[in-house]
């Protein structure tokens, strides 16, 4: 069984055989694992550090410190807003799978609408994230990004750095001919995978995305649900890249 993660800001100074405290929801969550002297666990600030320690007397000692990197590609979801019920399933499923980037997206066709609780719903995601990172033994958080309204403001979401390869960006579409592992991913640092609402995206919005250089693929011969098709690209992009095959974008938990 791997270790226990919590999601926790580090002290400066976490070298080996120092000890510190969780503190809010993390120090609740240690008693409801009921934790025991002696019993490891992996505590991570969620961007970039963490350690592995053991429990004792209450607080938590430090073992040793993990070397954390991102993945490659890093991978960036732009998930239209599903129906409330199927919104924190789907960013559930995507943060398991290893989305680096989450950017909820006001699609014209998508039901569910974030106006005037921008803020709240936005939450609501990032704890849905939080949650399944801890859950998977993730290291680094998805990142939830402020409401998308338009495809053409994607590109500000991203470094402008002229050095900086653009994103590939890949809309999932069900009338897509070219299937995902037809896409050459050699040099790719970012992926943008576009998942549309229930009702499809629409022709403008394809219009919009292919001006910025986005083309259309297909998962399979199944039509995913939105709540879903995220956490299956990801799982192809897994395969397709090196992302499950680089072992320098993970540190062993347990």
């Amino acid at each position: 069984m791997t270790d226990p993660v919590f999601i926790h800001p580090l002290p400066q100074d976490c070298g080996a055989g120092s000890a510190f405290a969780l503190t809010g929801a993390e120090a609740r969550h240690t008693e409801v694992k009921r934790m025991r002297d002696g019993e490891p666990l992996v505590v991570t600030d969620g961007v970039g550090s963490a350690i592995r320690g053991h429990w004792s007397a209450g607080q938590v000692v430090v073992d040793e410190q993990l070397g954390v990197t991102p993945q490659v590609p890093r991978v960036t979801v732009v998930q239209a807003i599903p129906k409330s019920d199927r919104a924190e399933l789907a960013v559930d499923l995507m943060s398991q799978a290893g989305a680096d980037r989450i950017i909820p997206w006001a699609a014209s066709r998508s039901i569910a609408k974030w106006d005037g609780k921008e803020e709240k719903a936005r939450m609501k995601w990032e704890n849905a994230a939080r949650s399944a990172a801890k859950q998977s033994r993730r290291l680094l958080l998805p990142e939830v990004t402020e409401l998308l309204r338009h495809p053409q403001d994607l590109g500000s979401f991203f470094d402008a750095n002229p050095a900086s390869s653009a994103p590939k960006i890949l809309i999932l579409h069900e009338s897509a001919t070219q299937g995902i592992q037809a896409v050459d991913f050699s040099g790719v640092e970012d992926v943008v995978l576009v998942v549309g609402p229930e009702g499809g995206v629409s022709e403008d919005e394809l219009e919009q995305f292919a001006a910025l250089g986005a083309q259309p693929i297909r998962l399979g011969p199944e039509v995913l649900r939105t709540a879903t098709a995220a956490s299956v690209a990801l799982g192809a992009l897994g395969v397709l890249t090196a992302r499950w095959g680089n072992e320098t974008g993970k540190a062993t938990i347990g």
